[in-house]
């Protein structure tokens, strides 16, 4: 019993040492951190949650696509300037775009707005309205998809385009949408109704597909006939997510979307493609860039496929994909949001339902408080996830003391909208949060919008959330109970933990 013991206690040490030298390899500082107090305290729950969820990245198969992608798309759009010709970029924002092309290969294009959306129906009867129209092609991939009362008229579009012969190919996520009520009756529909469809990211041990269970992919995108497109933070689910809770309380969700022509659309059909080849292994005819052998498609580069980029102005936008996720190892939304903010000299406001920032993002946005800058935060009063109310919560103080002013907005609704602006001159809008697991574990769209009424349009929707909100009093926040702020240091330690 003794040499039992005294072998337990050597081969926990070495596990502890070992760790000392393993975690921190490649990782930031406070992940190190979470990961190696939970190993050093509790080996037994923390070497086995290291050793599944200890790295962020995808490898093997999936490593490779997105690499080789990543180098087709920098070949399919040599011929681009970095901007476009019509437009003349301040120079810190110019170094922004030539920042976001060095690491994800997309150039900023023209674009042209056709309306930012805040109605969360008005929304799904918009993609609705363009499903019914589309002639040669309907690309959807959005991270939660259920067919419910709300969206079941998009799915009834679908099912008449492929009827009329139109090609309908979907993309979920598995363990994002695997929990609404009639899942599998769905995807039987779709295969009853000729839509092709794959499961995004999926966990499916029993047929050889396992991998990290908390990696997913949160792209929102609609692209039909390559012409347009439609991107932003919602999913397409009813606003209450299926829930009769959620329906009897008032709770539901508020989010925002954009429809876009143009050369934007080019590079969001990309996107598109190369998560479709991730998924099925086919390659999709897009109307840019090349294929995964390097045969080159109709159209070879972004502008062939469209008329002469327009003069930005108006609802003309010059506009940039940031497409992120593990497959690419430098983080390119955490690099151009902290970039822009940086840039910011009278005004910041960022709307983030899930505010976890990494340590470079929160020293950007309480530098920009301590400058002058006017910060504001929108979030949610009471966020839809405990631990990532408590997380973000521990930071609220620091951002008080430097200036920032919060604003939450009323529960039981939940502020899903993920937005920024820069001194109401650019903006970004899309599915990431400015959080942890936006930047390192999900993969992400982000559209840097600027010179046309895009930055208008967002502007208009931070006002209207400012209207509904209230603004964080300090010296009532410091009155929050022991427990309470006990609880936020602790989800603020898990938050670290990838």
């Amino acid at each position: 019993m003794a040499s039992f013991a005294l072998a337990f206690v050597i081969i926990e040490y070495l596990v502890k040492i070992i760790a000392v030298g393993v975690v921190p390899e490649n990782r930031k500082p406070s992940s190190s951190l979470g990961w190696l107090l939970l190993i050093l305290f509790l080996p037994v729950v923390g070497v086995p949650l290291f050793l599944i969820l200890g790295s962020p990245y995808v490898h093997r198969r999936r490593a490779r696509i997105q690499a080789r992608a990543n180098t087709l798309l920098e070949k399919g759009t040599a011929g681009l300037p970095s901007t476009p010709e019509s437009v003349t970029l301040p120079a810190d924002l110019a170094g922004i775009v030539d920042l976001s092309r060095a690491l994800t290969a997309l150039p900023m294009v023209t674009g042209s707005n056709h309306g930012v959306e805040m109605d969360y129906r008005a929304s799904i009867r918009r993609m609705t309205r363009l499903a019914e129209q589309a002639t040669t092609s309907i690309h959807a991939e959005i991270y939660i998809m259920a067919r419910d009362e709300a969206t079941e008229d998009f799915f009834l579009a679908l099912e008449a385009a492929v009827r009329r012969g139109v090609t309908v190919r979907v993309l979920l996520d598995h363990l994002g949408s695997r929990k609404y009520p009639g899942f599998r009756r769905f995807l039987r529909s779709m295969t009853a109704a000729g839509i092709e469809w794959h499961l995004m990211m999926p966990f499916q041990p029993l047929r050889g597909k396992a991998r990290r269970i908390d990696l997913r992919n949160h792209r929102k995108l609609l692209v039909v006939d390559g012409t347009t497109a439609i991107m932003g933070s919602q999913n397409l689910i009813a606003a209450t997510y299926g829930s009769a809770k959620n329906e009897r309380i008032g709770r539901r969700w508020n989010d925002i979307t954009v429809e876009l022509t143009g050369e934007i659309v080019s590079s969001l059909e990309a996107v598109f493609a190369v998560d479709w080849y991730t998924e099925s292994g086919e390659v999709v005819d897009i109307h840019a860039y090349r294929d995964f052998d390097g045969r080159e498609l109709e159209g070879g580069i972004l502008t062939t496929v469209h008329t002469p980029a327009p003069p930005v102005g108006g609802r003309v936008n010059a506009l940039q994909l940031i497409p992120s996720g593990p497959g690419f190892r430098t983080e390119p939304n955490l690099k151009v949001f902290t970039s822009l903010i940086y840039t910011a000299r009278h005004r910041l406001a960022i709307v983030s339902p899930y505010f976890v920032p990494d340590e470079s993002v929160l020293a950007a946005i309480i530098t920009a408080a301590f400058r002058g800058v006017q910060v504001e935060l929108y979030v949610s009063e009471v966020a839809d996830q405990y631990m990532v109310d408590r997380a973000q919560a521990s930071y609220y103080q620091a951002l008080l003391d430097a200036g920032v002013t919060i604003y939450r907005y009323p529960a039981p609704e939940v502020l899903h909208t993920k937005c920024f602006l820069i001194d109401d001159t650019c903006a970004v809008l899309g599915s990431s949060n400015m959080d942890l697991r936006s930047f390192g574990l999900n993969y992400e769209i982000s559209l840097l919008a600027y010179g046309g009424d895009v930055v208008d349009q967002v502007a208009e929707v931070i006002a209207t959330y400012a209207a509904r909100s209230s603004v964080l009093d300090e010296a009532t926040w410091k009155k929050r109970s022991p427990l309470r702020r006990y609880m936020e240091s602790a989800m603020r330690l898990t938050s670290a933990l990838q």
